[in-house]
């Protein structure tokens, strides 16, 4: 937020206010007929041009459409003179919390099919695999998994290890998983390098789970899957839907641990 003597002070053409929020002059314009997001400042040499209150307004527009929005639903939002600006930023949060966990839950479920290379079936209907992994459906995966996995030693040792899983057990899998992404990212968040000691047991920490709920993961497989986190695209959407740049992150973290625990 800007105080009040920035917004007397500052001041974006149409050009500069695109570029610092990342949108299109022709977005800016489009705004501008709709009433979303008017210019009522001009310069000295007549041409219009945006405060700080709008850069601010910006914000809010964008955020709400990042979560779907829609520009006449957000226009209502913004004019209504009974919401303090407070109270928009609260709102926001409460829907970006609520599409964090769902993604969390999405990424847990990923990882159990690709990174676990289970069965290809979690034995579950559909009741309790809606409870367990919410929107994504594990199972998806099946015939891939059996395909490209079907013959290893790792997908008849998982299969075995989990043809008896209860929804009980997947839902403390999935546990497992959501604890391990938020050690990934908290650690990445807090601009630790990828060799740092927290994302190195990150990293054990989900070689760890794989080994025990799956199959037998030596820390050179685990790098081949790390790897994979930046080959394989629905490994990287899952991981980059989290934070940007975690596959990376994430990749790279295991191959630390590896060399740590070659040392």
């Amino acid at each position: 937020m800007t105080s009040q003597s920035e917004q007397t002070r500052l001041r974006f053409s149409i050009g500069e206010l695109a570029d610092l929020a990342a949108v299109t002059v022709r977005t800016l314009h489009h705004y501008d007929r709709i009433g979303l997001l008017r210019t009522g400042h001009r310069t000295a040499a007549g041409y219009r041009c945006y405060t700080a209150a709008d850069a601010d307004r910006l914000a809010q527009i964008l955020g709400y459409r990042e979560l779907g929005f829609a520009l006449e639903v957000i226009r209502t939002i913004l004019d209504d003179p009974s919401t303090d600006p407070r109270e928009h930023l609260l709102r926001q949060r409460g829907l970006l919390a609520e599409r964090i966990e769902r993604l969390r839950r999405i990424v847990s479920a990923l990882d159990i099919t690709l990174e676990a290379q289970t069965m290809g079936t979690t034995g579950l209907t559909p009741a309790e695999k809606l409870e367990v992994f919410g929107d994504c459906d594990p199972d998806e995966f099946a015939e891939e998994v059996e395909q490209r996995w079907g013959k290893t030693d790792a997908y008849r040792e998982s299969a075995a290890r989990t043809k008896n899983y209860s929804k009980a057990d997947w839902a403390d899998i999935t546990a497992e998983g959501e604890t391990i992404m938020q050690a990934f990212a908290a650690a990445q968040s807090a601009g630790l390098p990828a060799t740092s000691t927290e994302a190195m047991d990150a990293a054990e920490a989900a070689r760890d789970q794989i080994s025990r709920r799956f199959y037998d993961l030596s820390h050179d497989m685990h790098r081949n899957l790390g790897d994979s986190y930046v080959t394989d695209e629905r490994f990287t959407a899952t991981y980059e839907s989290v934070a940007p740049g975690l596959a990376s992150y994430v990749r790279d973290a295991i191959h630390a641990n590896a060399d740590r625990a070659e040392a």
